[in-house]
């Protein structure tokens, strides 16, 4: 049995789950998702929680198991309470900024890049060198902020671009140079 799949999901107020034949549909205050259910899995709400049982034993249904459960957890956490990645900019000259929806950026490169965020993910830029992608849906949330980290990765030798805030950055030792 997947130590994953096996864990039941519970509903928050507020939250309203409806599972089809094949289908998860989740609603909430934060927005609505749906997904298809894999043939070799099967959700049921029962007693406040969603729960995940798969049909088998072969590999792909111990892994749909646990992949299931999460993806459902992950819509319930979602729509009812949002996830949401930090971008930290650094590098002399380096900003940010929101022009309406658009978020325009000055990474040091000859114009400024601008960039704007597909429907559901909304970017905050509470000071110039930081940047709040939030949405309900996890996946999107972390491909925007890859996208925008994708514009200026960091460089290894001063860590100048575009960073998660909790990510650590291997510096590199630059030339020695003659003495």
């Amino acid at each position: 049995m997947s130590r994953i799949g096996k864990i039941p999901v519970p509903i928050p107020k507020g939250t309203e789950v409806k599972i089809t034949a094949n289908e998860v549909f989740v609603k909430g205050p934060k927005g609505q998702m749906s997904w298809v259910i894999p043939d070799r899995v099967s959700a049921e709400v029962r007693e406040g929680a969603v729960h995940v049982t798969r049909h088998g034993d072969d590999r792909q249904a111990r892994a749909y198991h646990g992949l299931a459960q999460r993806l459902i957890r992950n819509m319930v956490i979602g729509v009812s309470e949002g996830f949401k990645k930090e971008l930290e900019i650094n590098g002399v000259g380096y900003r940010a900024s929101m022009e309406g929806k658009k978020l325009v950026l000055q990474l040091g490169y000859s114009h400024p890049v601008e960039f704007e965020p597909p429907a559901g993910i909304t970017i905050e830029v509470p000071k110039p060198t930081s940047i709040i992608v939030s949405g309900y849906d996890k996946q999107q949330v972390g491909q925007v902020a890859a996208n925008i980290r994708a514009l200026r990765p960091p460089e290894p030798y001063k860590g100048k671009g575009i960073k998660y805030v909790d990510e650590k950055i291997l510096r590199k030792v630059g030339k020695a140079g003659a003495k």
